[in-house]
């Protein structure tokens, strides 16, 4: 099977985690960088079989097109939440969606807004990839102050403010930290606002780093997003020991997090860290060659 990928992301090439494994599933994996904006690019010659999507949106609409002209099978994948989406962004994916010969998502909650978009195409459900392997029986490292870990982009969907505001509210009651990994475009809105809350001391900004070190000193890791079509790092924190408060996102609820809703994090927080429990993941994953397989199937 020969494949051509169109997608955003500049680092899907040979050497990338994700891109050595769809490669490792087909015959031939072409990419076509095209993102918003973004000129007519150039496809690359020869016969594909599939054309597959990195979203329904601009992307699925140039892959759709691109598919039609060349003669091959339309796939689309899900990785966002659509119901976060604008009307118009909306009515984009669903005309896309409708006209996709296969779809993969990667949660039942993402298959069922697909479903309701009235897709007559095959619906295959597929999470996203996380090698939980390192992350099983890390050594815990000891602190002497509670430690709470919060990782990924500084955006707005990920509203790492809140996190600030929460250790405001929880050092009323327990003395703590806040760990924030990652970086992004409120990095200087969230250090001002630790600045005002009195808080630079107890709030650290390490940067992008790989976040295993940090699971190993942290009782608990605090997720805080609007929304999310799955939540990797809860999978990576749970599959760690570290147990994990979020809101009723992603896959959080059923892969063992402690669930609250967003008004509430602050009062689940201080009960996790009262209560030292341990992180447990309650959902089965797929080992690197079953899923493998399955993407493949999926297309």
């Amino acid at each position: 099977m020969k494949v051509l990928a169109i997608t955003g992301d500049r680092s899907f090439a040979p050497g990338y985690p994700r891109f050595d494994l769809q490669r490792a599933a087909v015959n031939e994996l072409s990419v076509v960088y095209w993102w918003r904006g973004s000129l007519w690019p150039k496809i690359p010659l020869g016969k594909f079989d599939v054309v597959t999507a990195q979203d329904p949106l601009c992307r699925g609409l140039f892959g759709w097109l691109t598919a039609r002209r060349i003669g091959a099978k339309f796939n689309v994948q899900v990785h966002t939440d659509l119901s976060a989406r604008n009307f118009f962004w909306r009515v984009l994916a669903r005309a896309i969606l409708r006209n996709a010969d296969s779809i993969r998502v990667v949660s039942e909650k993402i298959k069922n807004q697909v479903l309701s978009m009235g897709t007559r195409a095959p619906v295959h459900v597929l999470p996203i990839y996380v090698d939980v392997s390192r992350f099983r029986n890390i050594k815990r490292q000891p602190h002497t102050q509670k430690t709470i870990l919060w990782f990924g982009r500084f955006e707005p969907e990920k509203d790492p403010l809140l996190a600030i505001k929460i250790l405001e509210q929880i050092r009323r009651t327990i003395a703590a930290k806040l760990i924030m990994l990652g970086a992004g475009s409120l990095e200087k809105s969230l250090k001002t606002n630790a600045a005002r809350l009195n808080l630079a001391a107890q709030v650290e900004f390490p940067g992008w780093r790989e976040p295993l070190p940090y699971l190993a000193q942290a009782d608990m890791v605090l997720c805080t997003s609007r929304h999310e079509s799955y939540g990797a790092s809860v999978i990576e924190a749970l599959a760690a020991g570290v147990p994990v408060v979020a809101p009723d996102v992603g896959i959080a609820k059923s892969a063992g997090a402690v669930v609250a809703p967003r008004e509430k994090l602050a009062d689940a927080v201080i009960e996790v860290l009262r209560s030292e429990k341990i992180g447990e993941l309650k959902v089965p994953l797929l080992d690197k060659e079953a899923w493998i397989q399955k993407w493949r199937d999926t297309l």
